[in-house]
């Protein structure tokens, strides 16, 4: 049987870890039929259902889930071969900024993999909070930014850039966090580990309480994950992240009706279109890597 086209590969990957044909349209710059054409023929080519899907959702079959290892394989050993024979073409300076939620994720072996593979690229690394590398990627002091976003929330980023292009990397509700067995005492007010402003995350989370008339008070303010985490782990109070960036040491909090639900957060990368070589390239290698960045390093 003859393997699979890179193409369709790359299709299936992308709706495998987005569950959602738009996202891996929106992820691939291709239209939705385009997707779903790949889907189609992959399917057709390998006599097997590789997904299971209706009006609401899209879930892995589990001969989709047995090829998602060997669809990996294969377009990473197709990469390799286009480095070695082409070489890297690509040079100059990136300015790369990355929000503290990827601090302990494998953002930095992915980092080391692009490095290695265009040795002629010099990527300048800005880590900070999601809302300050906006502002300064619109002021155009970093070149491409990977970060989180609110979905259906005023504090969601609006770019005034009409050129800057938005690839979705994944997207997951809020969890609450806290030191193992923690328990918020119902009867007073929560106490609360929180970035400074302008984070995206404590908008979201005073909010939530707001509206679910939850007292609440600041028990920490950090500029740093590092700092949260500590804060966290000494039991001053919980926080509000990213579940699947379980950072070492926390533990989600099991529902509770004085823990309101918080909202959903989009991880993104922006950056300024294909016309920058350099800032594609490093995109493409973070798209390709999605579901390694979607668990904290090993």
């Amino acid at each position: 049987m003859e393997l699979p086209h890179p193409n369709l590969l790359r299709s299936f990957l992308a709706v495998a870890e987005t569950r959602s044909f738009t996202l891996a349209a929106e992820r691939l710059a291709v239209r939705q039929s385009t997707i779903s054409q790949h889907i189609k023929r992959l399917e057709q080519g390998l006599a097997r259902r590789l997904f299971a899907r209706d009006t609401h959702a899209v879930a892995l079959t589990p001969d989709g889930d047995a090829l998602i290892g060997f669809a990996r394989g294969v377009l990473e050993a197709n990469a390799r071969m286009e480095r070695f024979v082409a070489g890297s073409a690509l040079r100059g300076r990136l300015r790369f900024g990355a929000s503290e939620d990827f601090v302990l994720s494998e953002l930095p072996a992915v980092l080391a993999e692009f490095a290695e593979a265009h040795s002629s690229v010099d990527v300048e690394l800005t880590v900070g909070i999601s809302g300050e590398l906006v502002r300064m990627f619109e002021a155009g002091d970093l070149d491409l930014i990977f970060i989180k976003r609110p979905l259906d929330h005023p504090a969601g980023t609006v770019l005034s850039s009409p050129a800057a292009r938005v690839h979705t990397v994944w997207r997951e509700q809020l969890a609450w966090l806290g030191r193992p067995g923690i328990r918020p005492d119902p009867g007073r007010p929560l106490p609360l580990v929180l970035f400074r402003p302008p984070s995206v995350t404590r908008i979201l989370t005073l909010d939530a309480l707001d509206r679910a008339g939850r007292a609440w008070r600041v028990a920490c303010t950090s500029g740093s994950f590092s700092g949260v985490r500590a804060a966290v782990l000494a039991g001053l109070g919980i926080t509000a992240h990213s579940a699947r960036l379980m950072p070492p040491g926390l533990a989600a909090l099991p529902p509770a009706r004085d823990l309101p639900a918080l909202g959903m957060m989009e991880f993104v990368v922006i950056g300024p279109g294909p016309q920058n070589r350099t800032a594609a390239a490093l995109t493409a290698t973070i798209l390709s890597n999605a579901a390694r960045l979607q668990k904290p390093a090993s």
